[in-house]
């Protein structure tokens, strides 16, 4: 069972590997527009709402205003300006360019018109003004590859140059045409900093990465924290906070006290995946977020894939060095072309077993599947824990029936009765006295009881609060598999509990974060 001890952190959490996609290539993501609100003291964002709704590339959401968002969007093989109405949930197309697509659309000052980035099927990359009603176009700059950019004002822009293999800050001055170099190798996240005059940028120096603020009138820069190497996005609240994605978590920083950020997860809502760029709406209450294909998504195109017998297909849902086990962590094999070696039979004609999930867990990056395999005139049962990291799925560890135990899951009925009736003694006699708790796949966090009641004992008599409540039971040979959700000292949280059970007692735990 789940309890304070294990839990992470929350400043810890930030400063897990923060995702980062430098637009080279286009995976399948979304655009989602959320509303932000604060609930005792702290910041909910809620009510998710897919406001692309199309298959392939959304992405690089702008607010035009507090009733408009404009974002790339995939149409007929290549990108074009798409327009949300917030009002009235009306998607309208804004470009149609036959030889080339737009990217990173934001709203011109003083104007009703916006700007874009084109790539042209040629290769060409420059940015454009549109008439926003009339969709034509011209070239702002002519001589300059551009990557993202940000207007100051109608005259002034802050945009990134690429130059090799890294992109460099620049001002431009469009009225006397000069520009200004400000800072070599520099991310994509350009924004306004509200209740300024200044532009925030993230610069990346060997080993250090910073958020920076820039006055693009005097070019005087300033260093406001550094940030986690591997930073991409942030993106700024009206009260002169700033929001930070990392996987499906969004942490609210207030700069000057960037070590104590408030972190938000969105792992409840299990349309949104990892999360790479964010744009917030003139009022603040607002957030229009990118989300990859959540996890269990990817994880059912395989599944599909596998029962249409599309090899391709299939293998295409793994990372190129996926890593497939036997339950905890005994490598079976790694990497594409050993997964392809043993899928080799698959093909339309040739489909020797179907699977059916017949329950599914989603916690985090991480899906847990129940499975049902039929063919061959038998029926095998196996669960199947798979781990999803940049759209692909990079781990699948197979757990299967092969060591039966009548009704394994009495005793875990038992110990989940104790622990919600917080009596330590009659939680600690369903375990056996070697007991092993692990985080997955093989950390080992406790061993035996004296440990188990250390850990426990105190968190019972201090917890008055403490439940409980299974949301979904697997029983899978002498494992019984619990989605776990708790509540503990006024807060909620998830876990997966996987219990071994031998000779009538638990003697293994392994915990599913």
């Amino acid at each position: 069972m789940a309890n304070s001890i294990g839990c992470a952190n929350p400043s810890l959490l930030f400063l897990l590997i923060i995702s980062t996609q430098m637009a080279v290539g286009q995976g399948s993501t979304d655009v989602f527009l959320m509303d932000i609100a604060i609930e005792n003291g702290k910041t909910v964002l809620a009510y998710p709402s897919n406001i692309s709704n199309n298959e392939g590339y959304d992405n690089q959401p702008s607010f035009y205003d507090d009733h408009t968002i404009l974002f790339s969007s995939n149409r007929n093989g290549q990108t074009d300006v798409a327009q949300y109405d917030i009002l009235t949930g009306e998607k309208t197309w804004l470009t149609h360019t036959e030889l080339g697509s737009e990217y990173s659309p934001m709203r011109i000052p003083k104007s009703q018109d916006f700007s874009a980035i084109r790539l042209d099927q040629t290769g060409l990359q420059r940015l454009y003004h549109y008439n926003r009603a009339t969709g034509k176009s011209k070239a702002i700059r002519e001589d300059a590859k551009v990557g993202y950019h940000v207007w100051h004002s109608s005259s002034i822009l802050v945009q990134t140059v690429l130059v090799e293999d890294r992109m460099d800050l620049v001002i431009s001055n469009l009225m006397d045409k000069t520009d200004v170099l400000v800072h070599k190798n520099v991310g994509r996240s350009l924004h306004k900093i509200p209740n300024t005059k200044l532009i925030s940028y993230i610069a990346k120096q060997a080993g250090i990465w910073s958020l920076n603020s820039l006055d693009p009138i005097s070019g005087a820069t300033h260093t406001i924290g550094s940030l986690p190497i591997g930073t991409e996005d942030i993106c700024w609240l009206p009260d002169g906070t700033f929001l930070v994605p990392s996987g499906n978590l969004v942490s609210r920083i207030r700069p000057g006290s960037m070590e104590n950020p408030e972190v938000i997860s969105l792992s409840e809502h299990k349309e949104i995946g990892a999360i790479s760029r964010m744009a917030i709406s003139p009022s603040g209450k607002q957030l229009a977020l990118v989300s990859e294909d959540p996890p269990y998504k990817i994880v059912q195109k395989q599944v599909d894939a596998y029962n249409a017998g599309d090899l391709d297909a299939f293998i295409s849902c793994y990372a190129p060095n996926v890593k497939v086990s036997h339950y905890p962590n005994q490598l079976w094999y790694e990497g594409q072309k050993r997964m392809r070696t043993v899928y080799a039979g698959l093909s339309p004609s040739h489909t020797m077993y179907q699977v059916e999930v017949v329950k599914r867990i989603t916690l985090g990056n991480k899906v847990l599947d129940y499975e049902k395999v039929t063919g061959q005139d038998k029926i095998l049962w196996q669960a199947a824990i798979y781990e999803v990291e940049n759209g692909k799925i990079s781990t699948m560890t197979f757990i299967f029936e092969d060591t039966p135990v009548p009704q394994p899951e009495i005793i875990v009925q038992e110990q989940l009765d104790a622990y919600n009736a917080r009596d330590i003694d009659a939680f600690l006699n369903t375990y056996t006295d070697d007991v092993q708790l692990f985080n997955f796949p093989a950390e080992l966090r406790r061993k035996g009881k004296a440990e188990m009641r250390e850990g426990y004992g105190g968190y019972f008599q201090s917890t008055p609060d403490l439940h409980c409540q299974i949301k979904n039971r697997i029983v899978i040979g002498n494992k019984v598999i619990d989605e776990e959700y708790v509540t503990a000292n006024g807060e909620h949280f998830r876990a997966v509990a996987i219990y071994e059970v031998e000779h009538g007692k638990i003697n293994k735990v392994t915990f599913l974060r």
